[in-house]
């Protein structure tokens, strides 16, 4: 069928040269669908020894074992290490599993792998957890390249008025964070929407944003400038529901 097709379309333009007129542009093709993700926030555990200890053991390997029957393209475990301000973490964990767009996730969180990984996150989430899925909400691309080592997060509950929020979120806050890129120095951004809680309940948060920086201390250095001060003083102008915001690590192995 698809031999025939092409076939169709030369003897169009074919028809269309020989009567003197120019084929019409070839218009470009749609934008992929967003990634699409699964990511779980772990509480604080009420002994984080016993935590790691099953969790690198026992639940990795669990995950890695169902990850072909599952179909996730990317998973992405990190730990986080204080609040913005120095403060001990309001959550302990998270992790994410990458989809190439919702209707594979659909698939991938319906099969007997993933069940058997979720039924097993009730043997070590001590302290509890939340579970949603959601969608990418920039480019897809920086997710294949760009140093993750180390990142600072900003996870926004719903706002008020959620057609306020993403209009000054698209037209002010974000061409500020890219205006201030080059002098905070991260290596990717991250913009993701919450869609849901996993169970198909309203998503218990709103938004999470994500900057990367290839190391701790280059971490520290870009939150020390004044871009970023000038990013963060500007939350308070559209993030009418609160906020949390998280330094943490990528972890790949225990």
């Amino acid at each position: 069928m698809r031999r025939l097709h092409l076939l169709s379309a030369a003897i169009l333009t074919l028809a269309a040269c020989k009567g003197g007129e120019k084929p019409a542009p070839t218009p470009p093709p749609p934008p992929p669908p967003p990634m699409a993700f699964v990511t779980v926030i772990y509480n604080i555990p009420k002994d984080a020894k016993a935590f790691e200890k099953y969790y690198w053991e026992t639940h990795i390997p669990l995950v890695n074992s169902k990850a072909a029957e599952i179909g996730f393209t990317a998973a992405e475990l990190t730990k986080f290490d204080a609040t913005l301000d120095g403060k001990a973490p309001t959550y302990y964990r998270q992790a994410v599993l990458w989809f190439p767009d919702m209707a594979a996730l659909e698939k991938g969180t319906a099969t007997a792998g993933f069940k058997a990984v979720g039924d097993d996150l009730a043997n070590f989430a001590t302290g509890g957890l939340t579970a949603m899925v959601g969608e990418q909400t920039n480019d897809a691309s920086p997710l294949l390249s760009g140093d993750t080592t180390a990142f600072v997060t900003v996870i926004y509950n719903h706002p008020k008025d959620a057609a306020a929020f993403e209009s000054y979120y698209a037209d002010t806050h974000l061409p500020l964070v890219g205006k201030g890129a080059a002098e905070m120095a991260f290596t990717r951004a991250e913009l993701t929407r919450f869609a849901r809680n996993l169970d198909g309940t309203p998503a218990a948060f709103y938004r999470q944003a994500k900057l990367y920086w290839p190391s701790g201390a280059a971490l520290t250095a870009g939150t020390g400038t004044g871009a970023f001060k000038a990013v963060g003083d500007d939350l308070g102008n559209f993030a009418d529901g609160g906020l949390v915001a998280l330094v943490g690590h990528l972890t790949s192995a225990p």
